[in-house]
């Protein structure tokens, strides 16, 4: 099993060290386009190897496409971090050519993998790379819908006082600040409704700071996270590598599911070996259907760039 790592910044390294770790791969790349980062970054994984009891061999490379060729999974983390009072949608026209060239030259030498997408706005990047890949649907994940999932059971563990594991609670929609669904009316602590412990003003206060989890973190850090995407996608590799058929919510391409088409968000599937393979219907309420297709919307908006940019 081959692994690549595009960008070998601190969410791209972060990735490269954790599944090293997990052994999920026997040879791992880590690529980046400054000359030396990422053979420094993977040489000081690789010394870890001996203390942690790891087997994976860690490449580093600069810009050296061929080194990834045959790699089983690709995860793109390229682009520019968002900064304190930044959008994800501000970095729609720097990141769009650098994560369409990313996959440009990925494919070339692995056309057969499956490819997770972290760059921001997610759910645009997702589009983009669905549209001008050619790759089947299965193939092609937004990392967003983990992150936010695991955010999302985190402010409902420090209200609940319980442990994150014992929770299941999906976030559904486009990975930003404003078009995202914790959906806390299906959320249980060990198949019993959350709902059942907690006020509405508790409810409502989980909510949206789950909604606001990325940018706390920017304006308290400086830029964004990186521990926690970085495991969001080991989750997701694993479900791949080892079969899992885990529910991750991730960001896909819709051809109706949820009554939308023509647009990457994120929804709750069954993450396998081939990729996705399953799109799970939830059965919104109305209420949430509206915000489902509001969040559509705005996405769309998005979009709208890169097709007034010609991109797709």
């Amino acid at each position: 099993m081959k692994i690549t790592v595009v960008g070998a910044g601190a969410v791209g390294a972060t990735c490269a060290d954790n599944i090293a770790r997990k052994e999920l791969a026997e040879e791992l790349i880590l690529l980046d386009i400054r000359e030396g980062f990422a053979e420094g970054k993977a040489i000081d994984m690789m010394q870890t190897s001996a203390l942690l009891g790891f087997d994976t061999k860690i490449k580093g490379v600069t810009n050296d496409y061929a080194a990834t060729g045959n790699s089983e999974v690709v995860v793109i983390t390229s682009g520019l971090p968002r900064k304190p009072g930044m959008t994800r949608e501000e970095l729609i026209g720097t990141n769009a050519n650098i994560v369409k060239s990313v996959t440009e030259s990925i494919l070339k030498y692995s056309p057969n993998t499956i490819i997770i997408v972290v760059s921001n706005p997610m759910d645009t990047m997702n589009y983009l790379t669905m549209k001008t890949s050619g790759l089947p649907k299965n193939r092609i994940l937004g990392m967003g819908g983990a992150l936010d999932s695991s955010r999302f059971k985190y402010y409902l563990s420090q209200e609940l006082g319980c442990s994150p594991a014992d929770l299941n609670a999906v976030v559904i929609g486009g990975h930003g600040d404003t078009t995202m669904i914790p959906l806390i009316n299906h959320a249980t602590w060990n198949s019993i409704p959350v709902t059942q412990f907690l006020s509405k003003e508790q409810q409502d206060k989980i909510v949206a700071d789950t909604m606001v989890g990325g940018a706390t973190l920017t304006r308290l850090i400086g830029t964004s996270a990186w521990y926690a995407p970085g495991a969001g996608v080991l989750s997701m590799v694993e479900s791949i590598v080892r079969d899992e058929k885990r529910l991750i919510s991730s960001g896909v391409y819709l051809e109706g599911e949820y009554g939308q088409k023509d647009i990457s968000l994120v929804v709750p599937v069954v993450i396998g070996k081939n990729g996705v393979e399953k799109i799970l219907d939830f059965k919104l309420t109305a209420d949430e259907q509206a915000a489902f297709n509001k969040s559509a919307d705005a996405v769309r908006a998005m979009n709208q760039v890169l097709v007034d940019s010609k991109m797709v």
